[in-house]
């Protein structure tokens, strides 16, 4: 499957390549939150109106993982490699340990419950960082009930799970984030305003700033979703008509245009040098150029 990039930058090339698309699987109902295991090679993704979660061999075969997944949305791995996952039907960030338990990180800030968790990312330290919007209180990407916090959130869980801090509310539907190289920023999209804000992390893991840094522009379908970084620092966003990339300063490079709605993505492989896309109803594969980084 050859699915045409839109250039905008010449270094766009040696970022992203030239290589075909390949569609590995289909037939979902919209799959999300996909995550690559370094070290056990298999990648875990949510099918989030199904209620499942499926993981695929490095053979190719795809098994059922989890189910119900009460509507899950985000995964990633933390820094020992337990898989976290981000729960819509429940509002609940969850710990999958090695024993087989769950162990449940957040449902609530001050007594109220949270929206619905939606995309998550673990710093260095172990920190725990994810945002809140509330896609899985409406029908299809999850169950339909009030909202009970007055604002959508970007929060911090500590490593050791003992406490929840709330790190921003001004946003429209915050969805994805990353963080820079060396962790001195955190990148956070707005779907709603279709934008990427830039914060500082300080010391403690709180954030300053929120200055927009980008803004995904462009035809097709597609939002500010799913966003990672890879290993020179280029930031690759979901938007209109596939994958946004922009290099380290913020300029656009191009997009990876996609044959369905993009909404999430992840490097895995050996080299990290798969792309591999959830959009929509399929999971395809890119080769690309530049490698991804390991979760831990």
């Amino acid at each position: 499957m050859s699915i045409p990039a839109r250039a905008r930058h010449s270094g766009f090339g040696d970022v992203v390549g030239n290589a075909a698309m390949e569609r590995l699987a289909t037939g979902y109902g919209f799959i999300e939150g996909p995550v690559w295991h370094p070290y056990e090679k298999w990648l875990v993704f949510s099918d989030i109106p199904q209620s499942r979660m499926y993981r695929r061999s490095v053979s190719g075969e795809i098994e059922l993982f989890r189910a119900p997944s009460h509507k899950a949305n985000g995964n990633t791995l933390d820094r020992q490699g337990r898989l976290l996952t981000c729960e819509h039907a429940t509002s609940r960030v969850t710990r999958a340990e090695p024993n087989g338990a769950t162990t449940v990180l957040a449902t609530h800030h001050q007594g109220k419950q949270l929206n619905s968790p939606n995309d998550i990312v673990v710093a260095t330290g172990g920190s725990i960082y994810f945002t809140d919007p509330t896609y899985g209180r409406a029908e299809f990407y999850g169950v339909p009930r009030p909202q009970e916090l007055p604002f959508r959130g970007v929060y911090r869980i500590d490593g050791d799970g003992a406490r929840l801090t709330l790190l921003a509310d001004d946003f429209a539907q915050p969805n994805g984030l990353c963080f820079s190289l060396d962790e001195s920023r955190l990148f956070v999209n707005d779907t709603e305003r279709g934008h990427i804000r830039v914060f500082g992390v300080e010391a403690n893991g709180d954030l300053n700033g929120g200055a927009v840094w980008a803004v995904t522009e462009g035809d097709g379908p597609g939002a500010p979703d799913g966003m990672k970084i890879d290993s020179r620092g280029n930031l690759y966003c979901t938007g209109p008509g596939g994958i946004h990339v922009f290099d380290a300063s913020g300029d656009l490079l191009g997009v990876i245009a996609t044959p369905e709605d993009c909404a999430n993505f992840t490097f895995g492989d050996d080299d990290l040098r798969s792309l591999y896309i959830a959009a929509s109803t399929s999971l395809y594969r890119l080769r690309v150029r530049v490698p991804g980084l390991r979760l831990f």
